[in-house]
């Protein structure tokens, strides 16, 4: 026992096995014991020194433990596991005298873990090969499977074809199938090159079927199945090029009928598109009923994909000329296509209708004059032509009425809790899960600071019990507990240890003693302002001079009440205790200045330095750092509020902010730089794609505008580049308080053409929270858009996403006084921009619906609607012309020899009358 023991702790692996077989079964249960001992000694080692030893260890563990159940903990536990791969071979030889009962248990019991890679594929086949029973199939097991292959096609020892490697694969036909039930693909099956090619699953797997290695039948269940239940598009497509190569038969398809109609109508557009072809082709053979045509038909109409939806048109005009008698069970279906949001779709519709109208009795027409009613003025005047008079209640009436979501209230911040275990309860949950709720967390760390002062010790007794197992209380070495800290100090980790003593003075001083550079981004200086107030709080639950926190916010957004600052502040001077600077500074940033004035003089009549400070700071009312360029109002924008950067031939639209001296002479250090004059920043930083915002967004929550100006890039590259989550704290900050000017709505802009649908979800919420609140400013946001896609940096297609989201809400009116101030600029391009057509569509579905009253008339609407052809930038110009009571009229159409839009020069020149003042790389103040 003690040879194999020395072997562990010098870490020589390959000896293990020898000296495992050496013991009898009393000297393996002994020798357990111990590495049992040394795994959890190990657990506090410096990670060199564990490392050195683990491999090892799990080996001897593996081979004393006498019952299958042990070995296959012993095996799975994380200690002795890491990204390396695991030793398996050395285990089976230290399992060479088990009988095959026991090794085909403990193959079961692996089989049956949570996740399995291909490591232990190969071990679990092994222990099967030699036990010569079943294979323990689990989805984990044939999730390691698909790896195990993956990483064999690149070995130099293996065949180099994915074909070659299923072929050989001993349990092939009892894994196969079972990739059809998981949950979700693994990437390596998910993933395909071209149909065509033979280098993937769903290639090498029909190719297996027509060998007659798998069953064919199976293969197409599967996938028809698969495609039925829907899932992930990565494996939906890959589902879907399988069942292709498979080439169904016309009975195999026949067969099928009612899964093809549940395809068209819920699959993803791909598996939709193929299920539609299937369905004519088994209509052309007489296979499909005009009763079933007519159900799918129905759900098909409706779906979002224009090109589903126009070739299932095409579909059932071809049936109902070859057939004119199925017109009662089709044209009842066609009419419902009438309430399409494509006005090109309704126009199709309306067609089908009217030529196949004659065969229609009178009780079909009325239903079909009924449905017609829900037609535009665009297409209304042809219906009623054809209808005659349509019914009243078709015809719409009624007066409209805008809804809006209702404007978010303030929610009080509930006290910090009373007794220490409700407070350690918090505090263990803020820490464990890691939340950045700012709320929570201001309320704990408030309470952490009043306990630690009445009663420490009973406080850390509770948070070493609660954190118990917590990195900091594993028996992490002082250095490495100092050095993390010092690194990252943000969260509760750091003042639960400090209460706890496991902090160094020195490492607490120097944090105090650190500030933020000037040099440094804005995450890093709100990050700077977060890590300065954690220090002073790391030295305050040590001390207890502190009764409570000044900062702590009075409303969820948080800001902070001005009497209720006054109120501590008082409470203070009763205490004789010294407010600490960062707490005090933090909580002037917070304190609600507007209509304050009453506290203000609260705060002179306490006769303090910091009462002194504040009614200074609530009289002035000024922001921490006023935006260059802030739009009066009622008056016209500041001459060079916008800043642009040419690099690599892109142009930047951000926002610079004004110096404000009181910061740097009276604050700490670490909010210098707040105070300091900043041109924006338009390169990249790697905090942009954090999740500090609600942290950010906490430290300046009265100053909406500079905080919209200084997060601005973060926006800006989430609109370019494509990172998700750039937007989600534009809801925040339209509950942040001050005006909402240039600088949000500039921001909310860039939110709403972010790349991706989250965020642009993010940006929908906060317009109708703007438009709630009374505080959105409608022309300013369109003019704000109309630059960004002037300077193409948004896309016009997710603008058109985002207004078309907003509208569907209710808030038409909301959208549709944004858009007719977006609209005249690119309607003044000589060569209109891709996408107009569609914004032009939802422009008009909101003044259809919402009403056109008083709308002005648009520049340049009139000049596209007049132009020849029927695109539908055409179309939908005319459209909107008629909703404004007006009528198309011809004009002359720019040549196709004139100068293309999409550069920056032509474009510059078109919308330069109607832009800002620009500047190029400087700020004129």
């Amino acid at each position: 026992m003690n040879d194999l023991l020395t072997a562990v702790r010098e870490g020589r692996k390959q000896d293990v096995p020898a000296l495992v077989l050496k013991l009898d079964p009393a000297g393996r249960r002994a020798a357990l014991t111990e590495l049992k001992a040394l795994r959890k000694e190990a657990l506090s080692w410096e990670w060199q020194k564990r490392d050195k030893i683990q491999k090892a260890l799990l080996v001897a563990g593996a081979g004393c433990h006498t019952g299958a159940a042990g070995c296959a903990a012993w095996m799975s536990g994380r200690a002795l596991r890491d990204w390396v791969r695991t030793p398996y071979p050395l285990v089976l030889e230290a399992l060479a005298d088990r009988d095959p009962a026991w090794l085909a248990n403990l193959a079961h019991r692996l089989a049956a873990r949570s996740s399995t890679s291909g490591s232990e594929y190969w071990f679990i086949s092994e222990l099967v090969r030699i036990a010569r029973c079943p294979l323990p199939v689990s989805d984990s097991l044939v999730v390691g499977w698909t790896e195990q292959v993956g990483s064999a096609r690149w070995r130099r020892d293996s065949p180099t074809s994915l074909l070659d490697i299923l072929r050989a694969e001993a349990h092939l036909t009892v894994l196969a199938p079972r990739l059809f039930e998981l949950q979700v693909l693994p990437p390596q099956v998910g993933w395909f090159e071209e149909p065509d090619s033979l280098r993937h699953w769903p290639a090498a797997l029909t190719a297996l079927a027509e060998e007659g290695l798998l069953d064919r039948g199976m293969l197409v269940g599967g996938c028809v199945t698969r495609l039925l239940r829907g899932g992930k598009p990565g494996d939906q497509r890959c589902f879907l090029a399988m069942l292709r190569r498979l080439a169904l038969t016309e009975q195999e398809e026949t067969e099928r009928i009612a899964d093809w109609m549940g395809m068209a109508a819920d699959g993803i557009s791909t598996v939709a598109g193929h299920a539609q072809e299937v369905l004519v082709r088994l209509e052309g053979l007489g296979r499909l009923t005009p009763r079933d045509l007519a159900e799918v038909s129905g759900s098909v109409l409706f779906r979002s994909e224009k090109k589903l939806v126009r070739g299932q048109l095409v579909f059932l005009g071809k049936v109902l000329r070859r057939d004119p008698s199925t017109a009662g069970e089709l044209l009842p279906v066609i009419a419902e296509a009438l309430g399409h949001e494509d006005t090109g779709i309704q126009e199709r519709a309306m067609k089908l209708i009217a030529r196949h109208l004659p065969a229609a009795d009178g009780a079909l027409r009325e239903e079909l004059a009924l449905a017609a009613g829900q037609l535009g003025p665009m297409h209304r005047s042809a219906a009623v032509e054809l209808f005659g008079e349509l019914p009243d209640e078709a015809s719409g009436g009624g007066s409209y009425e805008e809804r809006l979501p209702p404007a978010p209230a303030l929610c009080r911040l509930e006290p910090a809790p009373e007794s220490v275990a409700e407070l350690v309860e918090e505090v263990a949950a803020l820490t464990r899960s890691g939340s950045r709720e700012t709320t929570a967390f201001e309320r704990a760390l408030d309470g952490v600071i009043r306990h630690a002062r009445t009663d420490r010790a009973a406080l850390a007794a509770a948070l070493r019990e609660a954190l118990s197992g917590h990195w900091f209380l594993s028996g992490t070495s002082q250095e490495e507990t100092d050095r993390r800290f010092a690194r990252n100090p943000r969260g509760l980790d750091l003042i639960a240890a400090s209460v706890l003593g496991l902090v160094s003075p020195a490492t607490v001083r120097d944090g105090n003693a650190r500030w933020t550079g000037s040099g440094t981004c804005t995450h890093a200086a709100l990050d700077g302002v977060l890590f300065a107030r954690m220090w002073e709080a790391a030295a305050a639950v040590r001390s207890g001079r502190i009764p409570f926190l000044l900062a702590t916010p009075t409303w969820h957004t948080g800001s902070l009440d001005a009497r209720e600052l006054v109120a501590r502040l008082r409470a203070y001077q009763r205490l004789d205790a010294v407010p600490g600077p960062a707490d005090f500074a933090q909580a002037l940033l917070r304190v609600r200045r507007t209509g304050e004035l009453e506290a203000a003089e609260a705060a002179a009549l306490l006769g303090t330095p910091e009462g002194d400070r504040l009614a200074a700071w609530i009289r002035a009312d000024e922001p921490v750092a006023r935006v260059l360029g802030h739009r009066p109002p009622d008056g016209p924008p500041s001459s060079g509020n916008w800043w642009q950067r040419s690099a690599a031939g892109t142009r930047r639209v951000l926002l610079a902010t004004k110096e404000r001296p009181v910061i740097k002479r009276e604050f700490p250090r670490s909010f210098h730089w707040l105070g300091r004059p900043h041109l924006p920043e338009a390169r990249q930083c790697y905090h942009w794609e954090g999740g500090g915002s609600e942290h950010w967004l906490a430290t300046l929550p009265e100053d909406g505008e500079t905080m919209a100006a200084w997060l601005m890039p973060d926006l800006m590259h989430g609109a370019d580049e494509g990172a998700r989550g750039a937007a989600r704290w534009l809801p925040s900050l339209a509950e942040a308080g001050g005006p909402a000017g240039g600088a949000i709505h500039l921001a909310l802009g860039y939110g709403l053409g972010a790349r991706h649908a989250e965020d642009r979800l993010s940006a929908v919420d906060t317009l109708l929270v703007l438009a709630a609140q009374g505080r959105l400013d409608a022309p300013l946001l369109g003019r704000e858009l109309s630059i960004l896609v002037d300077h193409d940096l948004v896309k016009l297609s997710r603008l058109t996403d985002s207004a078309r989201t907003a509208a569907a809400t209710g808030a038409y009116r909301t959208v549709l006084s944004v858009l007719v101030e977006l609209l005249p600029p690119l309607l003044a391009y000589p060569k209109s921009p891709y996408g107009l057509g569609e914004m032009l569509a939802v422009t008009a579905d909101c003044a259809e619906r919402g009403g056109a009253a008083g709308l002005a008339p648009i520049d340049g609407l009139a000049a596209v609607a007049g132009r020849k052809g029927s695109s539908q930038l055409v179309r939908q110009a005319g459209r909107l012309l008629a909703v404004c009571g007006a009528e198309p009229r011809p004009v002359p159409v720019p040549s196709e020899d004139s100068p293309a839009t999409g550069s920056d020069s032509s474009r510059n020149q078109v919308a330069e009358s109607d832009r800002k003042a620009t500047i190029g790389d400087q700020i004129h103040t």
